[in-house]
């Protein structure tokens, strides 16, 4: 596995990569300047000849993770695995929360809107629009350190009906399982067979309620998230006396992000003017099995990008982080929020310097007072903010080996 270090000219544009010991030198005869340390890069402080390679940039876009390669006729230049935020649903869902509770603090008022919004034309769920920006995000990133002039990304199409029946044909799509009932709740009544799934009637209990197997927040209100039981249990179930058996199914958050988005990524990738071309995941696993290369997401990014025999490089981790802290303004009564209303100075993901040692930031508590760091060796420690120093912001994704 090699490394290397990703050079910019002095209009800051993208040039082949050097490796270490070339940028090391650079550096030393004062030929260069240091503008970024992960990935490292180096910024050229003289002119020079600006030949450039083909570079092609694969994407195994998805759900969770996304895998990149950026790779040459002889070399793979960068490689890395992005893990994207599950928090966005959460989050959401707190931000409306708060809303909803200014109604009815002493503040001002504020009109409900809930009525007038219309929803544009290629709308997306919230959770949806931020993982296909992160998609664009971390691809402009990788254009500002290397030269990439074509773009592959994989692309997929889940029949979600196919998948649960695999015999589902002709017209049988119009007639899915919830035909012929008014909503979920008389469907699920219907499929438990109006008996407590738990007790199986053993309570006595004729009441009957629907349950959410994982929170409707995250799980919302499919049939396969929903079981019968009776207000007994329920009861019970809510208080943590009891625990149900039945597992919530993994529902297909992932094939259902994919089909949505899958042309809408194209089309505003094209739009900024790069050569763009995609595939679909059976070929890349014909490919990937004739390389005999095991599965993964920068194995797959690999032979996306078209890659055979090429020299791999070091892999990089990249965790997304959150960018800022929710804030509240003070109100014009003078009442204090119910959150805080200071932006912490330092946030997960930012490089610092305790000592002459380079750290990360992994949390910041003590209202914004401490922070808690880990060093390159793995050993995790809380320092007060007033001993370190900030090197560079995390810039919503760090880069680790």
């Amino acid at each position: 596995m090699y490394t290397f270090v990703y050079v910019l000219n002095q209009r800051e544009k993208a040039l082949m990569p050097c490796s270490p010991c070339k940028g090391k030198k650079l550096l030393r005869e004062g030929k260069a300047k240091v503008v970024r340390r992960t990935p490292f890069t180096i910024q050229l402080t003289i002119a020079t000849g600006e030949t450039k390679q083909d570079v092609t940039l694969g994407i195994d876009s998805g759900y969770l993770h996304i895998g990149l390669s950026a790779i040459t006729e002889k070399e793979e230049l960068f490689s890395g695995t992005v893990m994207l935020r599950k928090n966005i649903v959460k989050l959401n869902s707190e931000r409306s929360s708060y809303r909803r509770c200014r109604r009815s603090r002493k503040t001002w008022y504020r009109p409900v809107r809930f009525l007038n919004r219309n929803k544009e034309e290629g709308w997306l769920a919230p959770s949806l629009q931020h993982k296909e920006k992160s998609h664009k995000r971390i691809i402009e990133k990788l254009e500002k350190i290397l030269p990439v002039n074509d773009i592959v990304i994989e692309v997929a199409n889940f029949d979600i009906q196919k998948i649960k029946n695999p015999e589902i044909e002709g017209v049988k799509y119009q007639n899915g399982e919830q035909k012929g009932f008014w909503n979920e709740r008389e469907y699920v009544l219907y499929r438990d067979g109006h008996t407590c799934q738990h007790c199986k009637g053993k309570s006595k209990d004729k009441i009957l309620e629907i349950h959410h197997l994982e929170s409707r927040q995250t799980g919302g209100n499919r049939p396969d998230n929903l079981i019968t039981l009776c207000k007994t249990c329920h009861k019970k179930v809510s208080s943590a006396k009891i625990t149900l058996t039945v597992k919530p199914s993994k529902g297909y958050r992932e094939a259902g992000f994919m089909t949505t988005i899958r042309w809408k990524l194209l089309s505003s990738l094209k739009e900024r003017g790069k050569k763009l071309s995609y595939t679909y995941g059976y070929i890349t696993k014909k490919k990937r099995i004739e390389l005999a290369i095991p599965k993964s997401h920068i194995n797959d990014a690999f032979v996306i990008a078209g890659g055979k025999e090429q020299r791999r490089s070091k892999s990089y981790s990249i965790i997304q982080h959150r960018r800022h802290n929710r804030s509240l303004q003070t109100n014009r009564k003078g009442y204090k929020p119910s959150i805080r209303k200071k932006k912490y100075p330092y946030q997960p993901g930012d490089r610092v310097k305790l000592a002459g040692e380079i750290c990360t930031v992994k949390g910041v508590f003590n209202y914004g007072d401490w922070v808690r760091l880990k060093n390159r060796s793995g050993t995790i420690r809380n320092v007060a903010t007033r001993k370190i120093e900030l090197i560079k912001y995390g810039g919503g994704f760090s880069f680790e080996y």
